[in-house]
């Protein structure tokens, strides 16, 4: 019979693992999946979580790359918005995508008319006058600035948009000032208040502001808007457990920071003899110098 040579079958190299900044573990490149707009590594499942959790809570925001430390900070394409999510959540971010634009986009707004709820053409009027809007589905003729049916020398109770309030307007008195739903008075988003704090964030822009008189409160960290003015006492809930946290918070970065400066000094004094302890000639030198020892000790 021929002999039969053996046959050396070259083992293939382990892939090395991928760390996830989401879960903060080494995965396996097969569990994985690379964003196209930023090239960012995640793990599949940490991915699926994050989109379908930005897709509930940021309200047709765009999706951003969840690396807070990620240079490009490039959003996330709808097809791969689609593989992430469920196929009614892909569906109803596109919907509420749809809903953002509209409301951001000054040239365009929603019929009044329950019904029909089509999307309409705006035409500013001069210096933000009130214009009249047709409604292209319906017929339905409305107020662009107040939404309501528009007739022969009509008053619009609203002479300018929400999103041009500034911190000069007064607190709207009446059903204005206890209104439920509001809009941002940056990106013009609808946020509904039904209880608590004063202070609101809006979800979509991550802008602050006060509820009662739309002022921007960004930098105002000590919450000094509801010291004085209209918005006096109007917080909410009491301002000292807003000042407890956030002086705890404070603490916790100042101590941080002291216990650095103060071991640093220490570190770079014990730094030679961390190295020494550490380095393996010094022990291979003191292991032949033992052994030199012994064997003169033992021809003596």
């Amino acid at each position: 019979m021929p002999s039969s040579s053996p046959i050396w079958v070259e083992a293939e190299a382990p892939q090395p693992l991928i760390f996830c900044k989401l879960c903060l573990s080494e995965c396996s490149p097969a569990a994985t999946s690379r964003l196209l707009t930023c090239n960012c590594v995640f793990c599949t499942s940490c991915l699926q979580q994050y989109v379908q959790l930005a897709i509930r809570e940021g309200g047709g925001a765009p999706i951003t790359c969840p690396d807070m430390t990620c240079l490009k900070t490039g959003a996330l394409l709808d097809s791969e918005i689609a593989s992430f999510a469920p196929e009614d959540q892909a569906q109803l971010y596109q919907r509420l995508k749809f809903e953002r634009g509209v409301q951001l986009d000054p040239g365009k707004t929603w019929c009044p008319v329950l019904e029909c709820q089509a999307v309409c053409s705006v035409t500013p009027g001069a210096e933000s006058q009130p214009a009249s809007v047709a409604c292209p589905a319906c017929g339905a003729v409305f107020c662009s600035l107040c939404r309501v049916d528009w007739r022969d020398k009509h008053v619009c109770s609203e002479r300018q948009p929400l999103t041009m309030a500034s911190s000069r307007d007064s607190v709207k008195e009446g059903c204005e000032a206890d209104a439920m739903v509001k809009q941002c008075p940056m990106c013009a988003v609808y946020i509904e208040r039904d209880q608590g704090c004063a202070q609101m964030l809006c979800k979509s822009c991550k802008h602050t502001f006060c509820w009662y008189c739309l002022q921007n409160l960004d930098g105002d960290i000590f919450l000094r808007h509801y010291d004085r003015g209209p918005c006096r006492n109007k917080l909410g809930h009491s301002r000292a457990s807003v000042m407890w946290n956030r002086t705890q918070v404070v603490g916790i970065l100042v101590g941080v920071s002291i216990i650095v400066l103060v071991s640093s000094p220490l570190l770079l004094l014990a730094s030679p003899c961390i190295l020494c302890v550490v380095c393996k000639p010094c022990k291979g030198k003191k292991k032949t110098k033992k052994r030199e020892i012994g064997q003169s000790d033992s021809t003596v």
